[in-house]
């Protein structure tokens, strides 16, 4: 009888020569049953074959029920993403670190063993290995549920310990074995192997916020990168090297093991240096770390497409899925390099997600089915013609649900409109569901044949269906994550609005309050709320950040669920009696600073600042220790170890390129007499430094942000388009600032992240000189920016209002008040002094007047007003907010000499200061 052409290609490839085989099953098999016969057979006595043959297929039935035990509650959480804190992260780990995890930790020691024609390790030991992994999964995803860090790093110590003896395993398994063609492909194991012992410690660094926010957004790239490139692409894309010929029914390429090793030194080498980069923030060696992990994909690929021969495939289904997932891979991570190059590695956070679907479903959800359709026929067949009648099953319409599935991979990806990213959503789960679909009925096909043959009349019956029930369970959980991959790239769409919940007062007596919180930027707006005992609260939460937030209140209250942006939930606390702390449950955000402090004074009726409590008033945090009602004590005096800002002006530095770094952080300062309050500063200081060159330099800014919420800031001297120069950073991202002083003037700088009124008046401003062309020298040069203060918890709900209302405590020439009355500035009589003032505000002008002396120069916004040799002269330089300027005076004789913010409120309330005139 004629043969058609499928089954003439699955002869050849069952007559394929043992040495040329690239599906290592049969191998591992009698591997496993020679290694249990030495270790259990008695002398004299042969081991049963069939019965040895069970104990590996049964260690693979219990990983088989291990990855579908993850499977089912990663579904579950994927489904409830939007009620569950840390669904999305939950989901991600339950896939990945739960079923993905214990499958490559399983079968890529199967077929190391099988590759390396080695005998099989203890299965006491593999069974331990096994063990551990799985216990520390569930501690690491029960750590950070609960957020003990105590458990994450339990946990975490374990997964590496166990991850660990199973490298040490695959490197012990080459020692002395027979080795074959394709046994540098456990290379791509042991490699896989240690990303993820690297992936667990940067994993524990982020959920336990142990390195700080300054590290965060470079460990977390590398976090995802050594994860989905490492743990997952390595062991998947040395598989390859022998599924893909396989699928095709040919020979391997005579250069497939030199391949092997090259792709496996480019990429391994090149991840260990990229993840290595991404973690210092150093963008050079993160993009060659990328091209070298891209140059092995690339010679790979080329190798895979040299093995296509013009005869029909095996299984064009399969042949097609995993070409699909090939190119895939060389599409994420080809656009991971572009955006590596042309942005910073901290910036490349917000793309993660779209490298993750792209890898999850394009790449490894399209190897699995490719692999099910073609192992499926294989494993549950007996003969050429049931196999091919069960691959017609699996394969049919498969050209339009590979379209459909990688239509729904670009849509994930591609920046669409959200009508058209929820089609490709549809398309891609379709194509899915079309895949489980076909492959119950071969399973339900399969299982009807065995049951025809009557099991109990043969004794090796009932072995070869128990040797079938691992296959059938990794169908299932082939099939499982190829849908959960699909629904998890997904999962990022927003979801509709949660109804906002009323809260009711509660039954004892007070006042209510409704407070009004925002989540943004690693921060919860205000961190810190005061109430009286008994009070009745509710926290109206918004989530004004680009991520998901919640926020849960501890100690089994209420929390929101997760909020996308704009989103709002209000909680209803009823009436609190002690203090309570409140935090958002996502994996490291608590540790990064996102908390929110409720704090019960025993006073009741009235706060400790002495504010009647009305109802529903948004609460304000009391007052700060060293100032009163009205403003910081005049007749107090500064601490010991206080030092004033020298106001002193350097030249402008030679050359034309000045090169600055600037970091965004918090220190606490004394703004006043006995005052110590936090500040936002550039550089450690409220005004940040100064900055100063001529007209045509260049200024090289480098911006750090240290802090643990975004910052971002503006040069007013600069031109040039505000979208990426001026953007906010998360913290520990940096960006690159650089402009050309074509103006001369005095030109404020501040930070460029909303809300700026808080930002600003919170410390982080400061001035640029640009000198004007022909700028004569003086004797003394001062520069003086003006500020208003606002005491309290900067960010705060207290703080806010004052500064909506315009209620300063204090007004102030470089950041504190009063400091040049305490330390005066110092000249000599007849010295010609210029005064470079900047309003920085963020509300209040400035009219800067030097009492006893006359101003004889005066240049205000590029423009010189006044010069020494006119009549005339001038009292006053008054300038907006955000204008500068100078004013230039000779001082006549000795004396005291009063400088001040001629608005005589400002001046009395700290905008004062005193030049010391000696002879």
């Amino acid at each position: 009888m004629a043969k058609n052409p499928e089954e003439e290609a699955t002869d050849r490839t069952d007559r394929t020569d043992s040495t040329d085989r690239t599906d290592p099953t049969d191998h591992a098999d009698r591997t496993d049953r020679t290694d249990h016969a030495d270790r259990t057979a008695p002398a004299g006595r042969p081991a049963s074959g069939s019965a040895v043959s069970e104990r590996p297929r049964a260690r693979h039935l219990t990983a088989h029920l291990l990855v579908v035990a993850w499977l089912l509650p990663a579904i579950v959480a994927a489904a409830g993403r939007d009620e569950l804190p840390v669904a999305r992260w939950l989901v991600v780990h339950l896939f990945l670190l739960g079923a993905a995890t214990t499958a490559v930790l399983v079968w890529s020691e199967h077929f190391a063993v099988a590759l390396l024609h080695a005998r099989a390790p203890a299965r006491r030991g593999s069974d331990a290995r096994l063990a551990g992994v799985n216990a520390a999964a569930a501690g690491i995803l029960a750590g950070v549920w609960t957020d003990r860090p105590v458990l994450t790093g339990a946990a975490c110590l374990l997964l590496v310990t166990a991850v660990g003896a199973h490298l040490v395993t695959l490197v012990r398994l080459g020692r002395g074995a027979l080795g074959g063609r394709l046994a540098p492909v456990v290379g791509f194991y042991r490699a896989a192997a240690g990303a993820l012992i690297a992936g667990a410690v940067l994993g524990w660094l982020l959920a336990t916020g142990v390195a700080g926010p300054r590290w965060y957004a470079g460990l977390r790239s590398a976090h995802v990168h050594v994860t989905l490139l490492g743990w997952i692409g390595l062991p998947v894309l040395g598989t390859l090297f022998m599924l893909w010929p396989t699928v095709l029914g040919v020979r391997m390429s005579g250069p497939t093991t030199r391949v092997a090793r090259r792709v496996l030194a480019l990429t391994g080498t090149g991840l260990l240096v990229a993840v290595t980069a991404l973690v210092a923030g150093w963008r050079p060696g993160a993009v060659a770390g990328i091209a070298g992990y891209a140059a092995g994909v690339g010679v790979a690929a080329v190798l895979f497409a040299r093995t296509v021969r013009v005869r029909r495939p095996v299984s064009s289904a399969a042949a097609g899925m995993l070409a699909a997932a090939t190119g895939w891979l060389c599409v994420a991570v080809v656009v991971d390099l572009v955006l590596l190059c042309v942005r910073p590695p901290d910036e490349v956070r917000d793309d993660a997600g779209s490298l993750g679907a792209v890898l999850l479903v394009g790449f490894v959800a399209q190897v699995l089915a490719g692999a099910l359709t073609y192992l499926l026929p294989v494993v549950l067949a007996h003969g050429p013609g049931e196999r091919g009648a069960l691959r017609a099953v699996l394969e049919w319409g498969w050209p339009w649900r590979l379209a459909l599935l990688n239509a729904g991979v670009a849509a994930a990806v591609l920046p669409l409109p959200a009508p058209l990213g929820a089609v490709g959503t549809v398309a891609a789960l379709a194509a899915g569901a079309g895949f489980v679909v076909l492959a119950v009925p071969v399973l339900v096909r399969a299982s009807r044949a065995r049951l025809r043959e009557g099991g109990a009349r043969e004794p090796g019956s009932r072995a070869r269906r128990a040797a079938r029930r691992p296959v059938l369970w990794g169908t299932a959980a082939g099939t499982a994550l190829v849908l959960l991959g699909i629904l998890l790239a997904n999962s990022g769409a927003r979801p509709d609005p949660p109804p906002a919940a009323a809260g009711a007062g509660g039954t004892g007596t007070g006042a209510t309050r409704t407070v009004a919180v925002t989540l943004e930027e690693l921060r919860v707006r205000p961190s810190r709320i005061e109430i009286v005992a008994g009070t009745a609260l509710r926290l109206r939460v918004t989530n004004g950040d680009s991520r998901r937030h919640d926020l849960r209140v501890d100690g089994g209250g209420p929390a929101t669920p997760m909020l996308a942006t704009g989103e709002s939930h209000t909680l209803d606390l009823g009436r609190v009696t002690g203090d309570r702390t409140a935090h958002c449950t996502l994996p490291g955000h608590r540790a990064a600073g996102m908390t929110l402090d409720i704090d019960v004074s025993a006073t009741t009726g009235s706060k400790r600042d002495g504010t009647e409590q009305d109802e529903d008033a948004t609460v304000e945090v009391t007052g700060h220790d060293g100032h009163t009602a009205d403003g910081p004590d005049a007749g107090a005096e500064f601490s010991a170890d206080w030092r004033p800002r020298s106001a002193g002006l350097a030249p402008a530095p030679g050359g034309t390129v000045h090169r600055v770094e600037l970091r965004a952080g918090r220190t606490r300062a004394e703004v006043a007499p006995s005052v110590t309050q936090e500040m936002w500063t550039f550089g450690g200081t409220a005004p940040g430094p100064t900055l100063r060159g001529r007209v045509g330099d260049v200024f090289d800014i480098t911006l750090v942000n240290d802090d643990t919420m975004g910052h971002g800031i503006d040069f007013h001297a600069g031109s040039l388009a505000p979208d990426r120069a001026m953007r906010t950073l998360e913290p520990g991202e940096r960006l690159r600032y650089r402009f050309r002083a074509e103006r001369a003037g005095a030109w404020l700088y501040h930070c460029s992240t909303a809300p700026m009124l808080q930002h600003m008046a919170n410390g982080m401003y400061g001035a640029v000189v640009v000198d004007p062309p022909g700028l004569t020298q003086v004797d003394h040069e001062y520069v003086l920016v003006s500020s208003e203060l606002y005491l309290g918890t900067p960010g705060s709900a207290a703080q806010v209002a004052k500064m909506r209302r315009h209620a300063p405590d204090a007004w102030a020439f470089n950041g504190v008040a009063g400091q040049y009355t305490e330390r005066p500035l110092r000249v000599r009589a007849g010295d010609r002094v210029r005064f470079w003032v900047v309003a920085a505000g963020p509300v209040d002008p400035v009219a800067f007047h030097v009492v006893g002396a006359v101003f004889d120069t005066v240049y205000k916004e590029g423009v010189p007003l006044l010069r020494p040799d006119d009549p005339g002269g001038s009292q006053v330089l008054d300038l907006a907010p955000a204008q500068g300027g100078y004013a230039e005076t000779v001082f006549p004789e000795a004396g005291h000499y009063s400088f001040v913010d001629h608005d005589m409120r400002r001046a009395g309330a700290g905008a004062r200061g005193t030049v010391e005139v000696s002879e």
